[in-house]
Order: structure tokens, then C-alpha cells, then sequence
């Protein structure tokens, strides 16, 4: 499979059973326990409530080969809505074919449709094939601003 054979598309609840298998791949990636009915649960809430926006990537001959999904936030400063690429996954046997920079140049698009300021993402600072993708396609690293979280 190489990228130019690889569609991108908005996953409904029809794909509900890939994106999960991909979701659960995509947690144990980041140490979580496979749960896949959970994962299961979790995606299909996303696509009923349509409270993310979901791109899968795969090939017509192939079952799902990657996701990313997206959720809305909004920047005070500028006024508009902000997309938040908050998960973006490739199975092994897929990575470094362009399927990640697929999934990436689809939502760069998304955002701008759908009259976005940009879109914002975080990544593990180790995961340095993952940045390499980001920076390749123009994503700047943020050195101005610290960002925090709390955990409740």
C-alpha cells in the first residue's frame, strides 16, 4: 500500500467497529490496557453525539489502516474555533508509507472548511517520529507558552 492509494474519509457509526480496533491500539500505544469495549463505547459516543469529528484513512483492497480525530475548542483571542488534533494513530505494518501525513494534510483542510483559526496538538517529547511528521508538514513547536493540566 502506498499513500496515493490510501483514501481519507469521515468515519460514521457504519465504521464504528475499525475505529475502535484502531482507538485501542492507538491507547495501548500510549501504555493504557486494551479495553476494547470501552474503546468501543467511547468511539461510538463521539460519532452519535457528533462531539469529535473522526477521519479514517485505509485503502480500498485493506481494512482501516489509521485514524485521527479532532475536537472543537475555541480561542478567545482570536474569536474563532480551534480544531484540537487530539489523536492520530497508523498501524505498524502502515507507517512510512504517508498515511500519518494523510491524515494530517485532511485535517489541516477540515479546519480550514470549516473556518478555523488552526489546529492544535500535543505530543509525548520521545515520540520523536511522530513530531518529525508535524514539523515536515509546517506545525511549529511551542516555546512561548507552558501548558499545565490537573488531573480530577
Amino acid at each position: 500500500m502506498t499513500a496515493s492509494e490510501v483514501q481519507v474519509r469521515r468515519a460514521t457509526l457504519n465504521d464504528l467497529d475499525g475505529v475502535a480496533s484502531l482507538f485501542d491500539a492507538y491507547r495501548v500505544f500510549y501504555k493504557q490496557e486494551s479495553d476494547l469495549p470501552a474503546a468501543r463505547e467511547f468511539i461510538k459516543k463521539r460519532l452519535e453525539n457528533a462531539d469529535s469529528v473522526i477521519f479514517l484513512a485505509s485503502s480500498e483492497q485493506e481494512a482501516p489502516v489509521g485514524f485521527t480525530q479532532l475536537y472543537p475548542l475555541f480561542s478567545s483571542v482570536r474569536m474563532r474555533p480551534i480544531w484540537l488534533l487530539n489523536d492520530l494513530f497508523v498501524e505498524g505494518n502502515a507507517r512510512k508509507r504517508g498515511v500519518g501525513h494523510r491524515l494530517m494534510r485532511h485535517a489541516e483542510e477540515w479546519a480550514r472548511r470549516s473556518g478555523a483559526a488552526g489546529l492544535e496538538l500535543a505530543t509525548a517529547r520521545d515520540n520523536t517520529a511522530a513530531s518529525s511528521v508535524y514539523e515536515d508538514l509546517g506545525w511549529q513547536l511551542d516555546t512561548e507558552y507552558h501548558h499545565y493540566s490537573l488531573s480530577v
